[in-house]
């Protein structure tokens, strides 16, 4: 019996090429301003216009800056990459969320809220992060460059079919543990390659219990052990989460896609290349102590020492530290923390910022603590003020700032300054990636706030 990845890529392929890739239709095309510019101009010298303009949808993210938006961006390399895909849009007739558009936010916060990416679809984007959108039951996978001009112009890619591989985590969470903790702790089991090569299927009644909010924290994770995407079957919270959303199907034409979408599960004889099993109750809150993000343990625990790490993996492991300024053995407890950052593409939706508040509500921020709270997009930002979190957060010494990809790379205004301690709620805490020299631990929302109400890394159930 075929698997989910199985049904949805094989509706999707055109063409097999004799010895050779794989040729899939694509459902959504997703264009931010950072690597559009030159599939653009592709298309100019060639002459040809986009295929299925309907079918892309365009906004800028990772440059936009997070306060006054209503002015010109001051830095005129980010001002230029955002004009050009407001220009670029516009001469090839596709929908373009520019900034102050309350439609605009995260590429990968705004697709899945506006009810774009569906059940059942290719999803593409130029961006690694894409594989987020695999939360809705969605095949979806970053592209590079040369690859989005290929489908701007036929709305089809050419690709190798992956590997499949289905990662089942049973049981119940802990008080305190989030998406967020799921994923680390599958990262620091994994390794970051150790899903090179495979689509991932997450399973599980741990999988299950997630909110869509943290299916899509889960999903946006699975680039980062080198899976090419992640996905999780739809089910009643799926369908609950996308009725009634601006491009989800409406009437009688939204009964035939629910019965459509509650055909799209593995089948139970489904066989996949690899299976891996996780115990729900062995997660606890997660923190990093290294550069990259499967350098993970839980919060009581201490970073390993040198002779427990494989040998080939050393003297990475030694640089690594040295760069964090911690050392083999230490607890990440009590560390001295001067930047926090809760939002990104990882964990920038209303039920982030539900958590960061909850363990707000009635403390203060740390004087020493400089805190940005960027929303995924204008409609969170609305959320937030709707629930009253802003204020609730405001009486804690926070503020929420403009939408945008922020301080998860060092692309806008918001960077770490270098030798800074920072939690980050983000995707990446590669060297230099919050800002040159920067130093980036990465934790759920929850842990943002224990460390930005405490001044420290503070494991967050103690404050819950």
């Amino acid at each position: 019996m075929n698997t989910l990845f199985d049904k949805i890529w094989d509706k999707h392929v055109v063409q097999q090429v004799e010895d050779g890739p794989v040729q899939v239709y694509i459902d959504r095309l997703y264009c931010h301003e950072v690597t559009t510019p030159q599939a653009f101009d592709g298309m100019r010298a060639r002459g040809i216009k986009c295929l299925r303009p309907e079918k892309i949808f365009c906004m800028p993210d990772h440059n936009t800056p997070t306060h006054d938006q209503d002015k010109p961006i001051a830095d005129p390399i980010s001002r230029q990459q955002v004009d050009t895909l407001a220009a670029n849009a516009a001469e090839f007739g596709l929908t373009h969320f520019g900034m102050l558009d309350p439609r605009n936010g995260i590429i990968h916060v705004v697709g899945p809220e506006r009810g774009l990416s569906l059940p059942g679809m290719t999803i593409v984007c130029g961006d690694s992060h894409t594989s987020t959108h695999g939360a809705m039951g969605a095949v979806a996978f970053g592209i590079g460059t040369s690859e989005v001009e290929m489908v701007l112009a036929s709305q089809c890619i050419l690709q190798q079919k992956p590997k499949s591989m289905r990662i089942s985590v049973e049981g119940k969470l802990g008080k305190g543990v989030t998406a967020k903790d799921v994923a680390l702790y599958i990262m620091s089991k994994m390794s970051t390659s150790g899903a090179t090569g495979y689509f991932v299927e997450y399973a599980g009644s741990a999988v299950r219990s997630l909110s869509m909010e943290g299916r899509l924290t889960l999903c946006n994770l699975s680039i980062e052990m080198g899976a090419r995407g992640g996905f999780i079957a739809p089910d009643e919270v799926t369908f609950e989460y996308l009725k009634g959303r601006e491009h989800a199907p409406k009437g009688e034409a939204w009964d035939k896609a629910v019965a459509e979408w509650k055909t799209l599960k593995s089948g139970d004889d489904a066989v996949f290349d690899r299976e891996i099993h996780f115990d729900a109750a062995d997660i606890e809150p997660m923190v990093t102590y290294g550069t990259n993000p499967g350098m993970g343990m839980g919060i009581s625990s201490r970073i390993p020492a040198v002779e427990d790490i494989p040998a080939a993996s050393r003297e990475s492991f030694t640089r690594a530290l040295d760069y964090m300024q911690f050392a083999p053995g230490d607890s990440l407890q009590g560390k001295k923390v001067d930047y926090v950052f809760c939002g990104s593409c990882t964990n920038g939706r209303i039920e982030d910022f539900r958590a960061f508040a909850s363990i707000a509500a009635g403390r203060k921020k740390a004087d020493w603590v400089t805190a940005w709270l960027v929303p995924g997009s204008w409609m969170v930002k609305k959320q937030i003020e709707d629930e009253g979190l802003d204020k609730v957060l405001a009486a804690a010494g926070f503020e929420i700032r403009q939408p945008g990809c922020s301080a998860c790379l060092a692309m806008n205004d918001d960077k770490i300054p270098a030798g800074k301690l920072a939690v980050s709620t983000s995707n990446r805490n590669f060297q230099g990636r919050q800002g040159p020299g920067s130093r980036t631990v990465l934790a759920s929302p929850l842990m943002a706030a224990a460390a930005a109400v405490t001044g420290y890394i503070t494991d967050p159930r103690t404050l819950l």
